[in-house]
């Protein structure tokens, strides 16, 4: 009874998405439209599970049966998060072109939270046998991918699939089919995951016209999802309130007063979670508690700036300046940067130091933001630290960074490149043609010249 009761739910649920996502902005709205082909029969299902010698779970039944099946999507899909939900039956060979029917019926070993390690040794035959023959490979494709169902794509290489087989058969998986580690939809089934997506459409101010329609899933009323918050113990169920909570598009003052309250009893995962709430709905609110989070997280605080209120990234310049020299990773470090573009002023002084950092990614990225002031010709003795860097990319980064200056000190560092490489490497020599091009010189033409009296 009660799927029945979520059936009739999702079909209304799917009129109301349609209504409120009319100019179709939603990610893959405009291909599926919000549309649905006919209902599968019994009959459909059956010759699908004799075919595959499987036995499809119950709520995929229940949406092919009673809500839809195809569309006019990509590969005719129906409405659906992505592109929409693939057609009983078609594209079930995206991840295991050969012997489909094998692998299908077989258990699925992937698992939610599963380590990197793990899906690293999943990977290993594939990833160290240079070798390995076409067979091989496609049955270790098989053992990978078994027991899972593709059922929707997101563009590209990424997909939607359903467990079919195993401890956690009819639960959602997005997977990569480049074999980036696939992770699963914190729902336990395939309605509760497609519901949840209507709900994160569907406006807090429709929604409260039927209110008793949305205390279903963590992607209803913001009201229904923090009495599933404060309802339960359990760590990733908080989380996923919360994920909800910040796909809103607006947060009245209460719950935000809320919310807030919970910052200051909470720590972690959680206490981060809410901090990107308040960044996203109020940032006055959230500023004097960023400010405090830096201590423990600097990444995510320029994340949520940068997110959220990127036009008011000039209130952290002086927390820049205080904390800078403490960035060593490559991340914290290019969000930084992000800030400081936003600023409309000279920041090279803050960048330069970075130019010599033991982190080759740091440097590619010092080099990139450097390339973007309009007063870089004042840094000219960093990017000649640059043209003569060890790294291959740095070399590559510096020469791009240099569009626009001329200044014939660098051909003397020019010349140098264009002796190392004889060869095109790494783009190196096509990009150092671009900088000698307004001198009327070449990687060839260069070495004949005396740079000191050019």
């Amino acid at each position: 009874m009660d799927k029945l009761n979520q059936i009739e739910r999702i079909k209304s649920k799917l009129i109301l998405a349609k209504e409120a996502d009319k100019d179709l902005k939603i990610f893959g709205a405009d291909n599926h439209q919000y549309t649905l082909g006919k209902t599968v029969s019994n009959d459909d299902v059956l010759s699908f599970e004799k075919e595959y010698n499987l036995e499809l779970p119950e709520d995929y039944k229940a949406f092919l049966l009673h809500i839809g099946n195809g569309g006019i999507s990509y590969a005719n899909s129906a409405a659906g998060p992505g592109y929409g939900i693939f057609p009983l039956g078609k594209n079930v060979d995206e991840f295991i072109p050969e012997n489909t029917n094998q692998f299908l019926k077989e258990d699925c070993i992937l698992y939610p939270k599963m380590s990197d390690d793990f899906w690293s040794d999943l990977n290993k035959n594939i990833e160290e046998k240079e070798d390995i023959s076409t067979e091989d490979f496609d049955l270790e494709l098989g053992r990978i991918f078994s027991g899972l169902l593709p059922i929707g794509t997101q563009g590209c290489t990424y997909y939607y699939a359903l467990v079919l087989n195993g401890r956690f058969k009819g639960k959602v998986v997005n997977v990569d089919s480049d074999r980036q580690k696939p992770y699963f939809a914190f729902e336990s089934d395939f309605l509760d995951w497609y519901e949840r997506w209507l709900d994160e459409i569907i406006p807090e101010g429709m929604m409260s016209a039927d209110p008793d329609l949305f205390k279903f899933t963590l992607g209803g009323l913001s009201s229904c999802i923090l009495e599933i918050y404060f309802s339960t113990g359990g760590h990733d169920i908080k989380i996923e309130c919360l994920n909800g909570i910040l796909k809103k598009e607006k947060l009245d003052s209460g719950t935000l007063d809320i919310v807030e309250e919970q910052y200051k009893l909470t720590s972690g995962e959680i206490k981060k979670a809410i901090l990107q709430i308040l960044s996203k709905f109020d940032y006055e609110r959230a500023k004097p508690y960023l400010l405090s989070y830096s201590d423990e997280s600097l990444l995510d605080v320029f994340q949520f700036i940068f997110w959220y209120a990127k036009d008011k990234s000039i209130d952290w310049l002086e927390l820049i300046k205080s904390k800078v020299s403490t960035v060593n990773d490559e991340e914290t470090f290019r969000f930084c940067t992000y800030l400081l573009g936003e600023m409309n002023m000279d920041y090279g002084d803050i960048i330069v130091p970075f130019t010599s950092s033991k982190n080759e990614d740091i440097r590619i990225e010092s080099y990139y933001s450097l390339g973007q002031l309009e007063n870089k010709n004042n840094y000219i003795d960093a990017f000649i630290t640059g043209l003569n860097d060890s790294s291959n990319r740095v070399i590559h980064a510096t020469l791009q960074a240099l569009d626009g200056l001329e200044d014939q000190k660098l051909l003397k560092h020019y010349k140098i490149i264009a002796k190392k490489f004889p060869k095109e490497k790494d783009y190196i020599l096509v990009n150092l043609n671009h900088r000698l091009k307004p001198f009327g010189l070449n990687n060839k033409t260069i070495k004949d010249i005396d740079t000191d009296t050019y």
